[in-house]
């Protein structure tokens, strides 16, 4: 499903290919995690090891939006699967082995390093599902967190919530350990300026899939990543739809202007934490949500029902 041209791009950019359309990416919190400088604010909020986590995706190349925040290159994006599925055991056997391989390079520097952490990071507790794509878009999406959870690792999901069906599969028996579904407009017409949608129904989609929010038993988390003059605006909208669907927690986040993203946003359209703050405590006047947590160095802060 990639090229060999692609694939090395994508290696130069950090990525370590997986099988077919697999990737993982050794992230910016892990590495200062293992050199005892910060941890990610999962950790702050969650309490996940940052140290001992793996960024991942099952589906590199495959997402319904592009949209004009992503870090990602969107021109490269398909909106359907194509090509092979591999399994699931290859796809955690192939992750977990390329971000051990990948962390050896902290032997060279072990002087700026956590001995104690980094030999914990050689025995990976978490897969952030998160890296690139759309998850849910993985056909064995469900037997994949199964196969993560049976090695006795946590499964933070994050989606764009544009395929319903996959998510209500999750719902019981298959459930990650939290479930992200990202909200990235306070009403239809900006979510169609913001994601330019491969899709015609995508926003209904996402509605559909924050209605199964109910039915799942793990935590879940409505995520805003937030752009200046792009969708941070009308808190209200956001408001009024998190009222409605009831996650147990919500995101407020900052847009970080980094990877493509630079090629369509200038500097200024990245949110300053305390931007991000306030608009955060617009959110909790207008629903039944509390901000009981923040991490200004990811300019972000958790709102909990």
């Amino acid at each position: 499903m990639i090229s060999e041209a692609k694939k090395k791009d994508l290696e130069k950019q950090g990525y370590r290919i997986v099988g077919n359309h697999s990737a993982i990416k050794l992230c910016l919190w892990c590495k200062k995690a293992i050199r005892n400088e910060d941890t990610c604010y999962k950790n702050t909020f969650y309490g996940i090891k940052s140290h001992r986590c793996i960024q991942m995706t099952p589906s590199l190349q495959t997402c319904s939006h592009r949209c004009y925040f992503c870090w990602r290159d969107i021109d490269w994006t398909k909106a359907k699967w194509e090509g092979p599925v591999d399994s699931p055991e290859e796809i955690v056997d192939g992750c977990i082995r390329e971000h051990i391989k990948y962390i050896q390079g902290f032997k060279g520097t072990m002087d700026t390093t956590d001995a104690k952490k980094f030999k914990e990071a050689l025995e990976p507790l978490h897969f952030a599902i998160s890296l690139s794509g759309e998850p849910c878009s993985y056909p064995e999406l469900p037997k994949l967190i199964d196969e993560i959870k049976r090695r006795k690792m946590t499964a933070f999901l994050v989606t764009n919530g544009t395929i319903p069906d996959m998510i209500k599969k999750l719902a019981k028996k298959h459930e990650p350990t939290q479930l992200y579904i990202t909200l990235p407009a306070p009403d239809e017409k900006t979510y169609k300026k913001v994601c330019s949608p491969m899709i015609r129904d995508g926003w209904l989609r996402i509605m559909e899939s924050l209605a199964s929010l109910k039915d799942f038993e793990c935590n879940t988390v409505i995520r805003l990543t937030l752009v200046k003059g792009i969708n941070m605006f009308n808190p209200a909208g956001y408001a009024a739809i998190i009222k409605k669907y009831q996650p147990v927690y919500v995101e407020a986040k900052a847009y970080v202007w980094v990877g493509h993203s630079r090629e369509r946003l200038g500097i200024e359209s990245m949110p300053q934490h305390q931007e991000i703050k306030s608009f955060a405590e617009d959110l909790s006047e207008l629903s039944d949500y509390k901000i009981v947590n923040e991490k200004k160095e990811s300019r972000v802060l958790l709102l909990k029902r």
